[in-house]
C-alpha cells in the first residue's frame, strides 16, 4: 500500500511549526484513540498512521530528510519505522494523561512517579502598622501534621505491617493489554506503592501521621502590606508515601494605624490648621516613623493642599526605595468664637477682599478627589 503524505495525514503544511505539530498530532490522536473505537480496524491503522507521522516529522533530521526525498529516501537512511510506541515516550500528556495512564506503553517510557505531594498550608498573621513598616521578627505556632515516628510515615507497624500487594504483586502498576498497545496503570489497591498495610501502626493508628504544634521563628521584611504572603518551602503537611512536604503560605493582616493611611508605598495624613496659620503659614511637628519631622505649611495654604515629605513613606520589600509621607492639609474655621475674636475678625472682614462668586464645577471634583468620595 502507498504510504500517504505525513503532512497530509496531519492536515498541515510543510511550514508547520513544533506547536503546530504537536496540536495536529493530539486532535488525530485523541480522535482514533483505541479507547474510543473499541473493536474498529480503521481507527487503530489511523492511530498509528498518525504516530509514524508525528514520529518522523517531530525529529528535526527525520524531517529534513523526508522534506527533501519522501517515503523513499527515509526508507534508503533507515529512518521510516513504521509504528513505533516510543514516540510517546515523551508525550504523555497528549495521550497518557488524558486516559488517565501514567505510560501507555510497555517498554521504553519513562514511568511517572505516582508520589503525592504534601499539602500547602496557611496561616494568618496579624501585626502591627509599625511592624509592617519597620520589619520585625515573631514566634508563631503552626499547627501541622508530623510524620510518625514509630512507622516513618509508612503508617503500618515497622517489623511485619506491610505487605506485598496481591493485585500488582508488589509492582506497583498493573499491565494488560488492550488493542495492539500494552498499556500500564497504577495499581488502584496500592496506589502505586506495591505494598499494603496488613497491620496499622499502633502509634499512628494508620496515618502516618501525628497532630502537633511547630514554633518558629519568621522573619517579616519591612514594608509588608494587608494580604503580603511569605512562603516557607516545606514547612507544609508531610506527604504520604514518603512524598515531599507542602509548604506553608504566611498571611499578612496590618492593623490600622491612628494617623496614617497606607496607599501602596505612602503614607498619607491630616495635619489641621487654624485660619490664621493657613493664612500666615507655619511649621508642625510630625512624629514619623524615621522620628520627629518638620511640617513646611506655606503661607495662603487652602483645605485640601499636599505637603510631600520624600523618602518618609514604606519600604519596597525586598527592594529599593520607599514611598512618600503625603500631608493633606485641613484648614479649620472655628465654631464659636470668644467676644475679643469676634470683633477681630470683623476688622479682618473689613479689611479682606470679598470674592463671593460660584466657583467653576472642577473645584468640587477637586474636593470630592481629596475626601475620597
Amino acid at each position: 500500500m502507498t504510504k500517504r503524505d505525513y503532512y497530509e495525514i496531519l492536515g498541515l503544511d510543510r511550514g508547520a511549526d513544533d506547536s503546530n505539530l504537536k496540536s495536529a498530532y493530539r486532535k488525530m490522536a485523541l480522535k482514533y484513540h483505541p479507547d474510543r473505537n473499541p473493536g474498529d480496524p480503521n481507527a487503530e491503522e489511523r492511530f498509528k498512521e498518525a504516530a509514524e507521522a508525528y514520529g518522523v516529522l517531530s525529529d528535526p533530521q527525520k524531517r529534513a530528510m523526508y522534506d527533501r526525498y519522501g517515503h523513499q529516501g527515509l526508507q534508503a537512511a533507515g529512518g521510516s519505522p513504521g509504528f513505533d510506541p516510543a514516540v510517546f515516550s515523551d508525550f504523555s500528556d497528549i495521550l497518557g494523561d488524558f486516559f488517565g495512564f501514567g505510560d501507555l506503553f510497555g517498554g521504553g517510557g519513562r514511568r511517572r512517579s505516582r508520589v503525592q505531594r504534601g499539602e500547602d498550608v496557611r496561616y494568618d498573621l496579624e501585626i502591627s502598622f509599625e511592624d509592617a513598616i519597620r520589619g520585625t521578627g515573631i514566634d508563631i505556632q503552626v499547627p501541622r501534621l508530623d510524620a510518625c515516628g514509630r512507622c516513618r510515615g509508612s503508617g503500618a507497624e515497622p517489623k511485619d505491617g506491610l505487605t506485598p500487594c496481591p493485585m500488582c504483586h508488589g509492582r506497583g502498576e498493573v499491565i494488560y493489554q488492550q488493542s495492539f498497545l500494552s498499556i500500564r496503570r497504577t495499581c488502584s489497591q496500592c496506589g502505586g506503592r506495591g505494598q499494603i498495610i496488613r497491620r496499622p501502626c499502633v502509634q499512628c493508628r494508620g496515618e502516618g501521621h501525628l497532630r502537633s504544634e511547630k514554633k518558629m521563628r519568621l522573619t517579616v521584611p519591612a514594608g509588608v502590606d494587608n494580604g503580603t504572603r511569605m512562603r516557607l518551602s516545606g514547612e507544609g503537611q508531610p506527604a504520604p508515601h514518603g512524598g515531599s512536604p507542602g509548604d506553608l503560605y504566611v498571611v499578612i493582616q496590618v492593623k490600622d494605624h491612628p494617623v496614617f493611611q497606607r496607599h501602596e508605598h505612602d503614607l498619607h495624613c491630616v495635619i489641621p490648621v487654624n485660619v490664621a496659620q493657613a493664612a500666615l503659614g507655619v511649621e508642625v511637628d510630625l512624629l514619623t516613623f524615621d522620628g520627629l519631622r518638620t511640617v513646611k505649611i506655606s503661607e495662603g495654604v487652602q483645605s485640601g493642599a499636599q505637603v510631600r515629605m520624600k523618602g518618609l513613606g514604606a519600604p519596597v520589600v525586598n527592594g529599593g526605595g520607599r514611598g512618600d509621607i503625603v500631608v493633606h492639609v485641613l484648614v479649620q474655621v472655628p465654631s464659636r468664637l470668644t467676644r475679643e475674636q469676634r470683633r477681630m475678625f470683623e476688622q479682618l472682614r473689613e479689611v479682606l477682599p470679598a470674592d463671593n462668586e460660584p466657583q467653576e464645577k472642577g473645584f468640587f471634583d477637586k474636593v470630592k478627589d481629596w475626601a475620597g468620595l
